[in-house]
């Protein structure tokens, strides 16, 4: 979907962003507020082959998208309604280069510690998320543990290592109270990998 016809979609107002992979601890985009948010019926999964942020073609990364069915963690960022259309500009160029990704607006429930401090705004919002397209060339469907963690530990792009990438993104999944074994498997095994290649070229 092209940004202005999202533009034109979009309810006026503050815009809620929920963020579950980098968007979590580098957001890129000024925000008036931020909460936990809990969004049902997408999980996050590693199934996008990074081409440019955490990889280059001939050497792609592993990074996130949502996925349908069960749940997901992250953090929703409330955007003044005066900063929305410069905001998306900023993640289109960002998420949007490849298309890999269908933008929609999706239910999230924030914390219940918001209305504890008082907040003004509801509970459950509707906030844009970066659904992965399935059908998209840049979509992993069967991959084992290995094969994912060859991709995680040999990703280097624009924006650093993927191995950093996934291991930022635990980090603040725990800071949520939120495990992901199979995550935490990845990034062990790619963490192994790389140790395995930097002695073999000693």
């Amino acid at each position: 979907m092209q940004l202005v016809e999202f533009l034109a979609r979009l309810p006026r107002g503050d815009l809620w962003i929920f963020g579950y992979g980098s968007l979590m601890w580098s957001p890129g985009f000024r925000f008036k507020e931020k909460s936990v948010a809990l969004l049902h019926g997408y999980h996050r999964a590693l199934c996008i082959l990074s081409h440019r942020h955490r990889g280059t073609p001939e050497r792609p990364g592993l990074v996130m998208g949502l996925c349908r069915g069960g749940s997901c963690w992250g953090i929703g960022f409330r955007v003044a309604a005066t900063r929305v259309a410069g905001t998306l500009e900023l993640l289109w160029e960002r998420e949007m280069p490849n298309r890999v990704y269908f933008p929609r607006l999706v239910a999230a429930r924030l914390s219940a510690s918001r209305r504890a401090r008082g907040a003004a705004h509801p509970e459950s919002v509707r906030a844009l998320a970066f659904i992965a397209d399935p059908t998209h060339r840049q979509f992993i469907r069967e991959l084992n543990l290995r094969g994912r963690a060859r991709l995680v530990a040999q990703g280097i792009g624009e924006r650093g290592h993927c191995i950093d990438y996934i291991g930022n993104t635990i980090e603040h999944m725990r800071e949520l109270g939120v495990r992901d074994p199979h995550l935490e498997r990845v990034l062990r095994a790619a963490i192994g990998l790389r140790r395995e290649s930097e002695g073999r070229g000693r």
